[in-house]
């Protein structure tokens, strides 16, 4: 089990469990949760195994989500976005839908892009990651 908790100052904290998670573990990870300053009503996003919250979101934002995820800092490829989604959410996606959103989101500045058109790199643009992580949690 995985959890992930954002903090005001769009701080990211991830917390691992490995092996079984009981009810007791559960509970001293909200007394965590409430000792950075966070409550559950703050709506943490809390990913079980492999698999990440995909109802009620669009695929932008769950493209969105794979990013914040798994690429927050580093730069990435339009076809590690694809593979990730494909195998997290266990939705099939073409490699053209995500690099049109990725295309998207650097025209509005939410994204870095260096390489030629045949090898585009991509990063998350400084300060934007809790505006991404608001969005998908509201």
């Amino acid at each position: 089990m995985r959890v992930e908790l954002f903090d005001s100052d769009g701080n990211r904290y991830t917390i691992a469990f490995e092996g079984q998670v009981t009810r007791d573990k559960a509970l001293r990870l909200l007394d965590l949760v409430e000792l950075l300053g966070g409550t559950p009503s703050e709506n943490p996003i809390v990913t079980s195994g492999p698999t990440m919250p995909n109802q009620q979101l669009s695929r932008f934002e769950k493209v969105q989500l794979v990013i914040q995820k798994n690429f927050p800092l580093i730069w990435f490829s339009s076809k590690d976005i694809q593979t990730i989604y494909e195998t997290e959410l266990k939705e099939p996606v073409s490699l053209s839908t995500i690099s049109t959103y990725l295309s998207r989101m650097v025209d509005k500045g939410m994204l870095l892009r260096t390489g030629s058109s045949n090898s585009l790199k991509y990063k998350t643009a400084p300060n934007i990651a809790p505006a991404i992580k608001q969005r998908i949690t509201k």
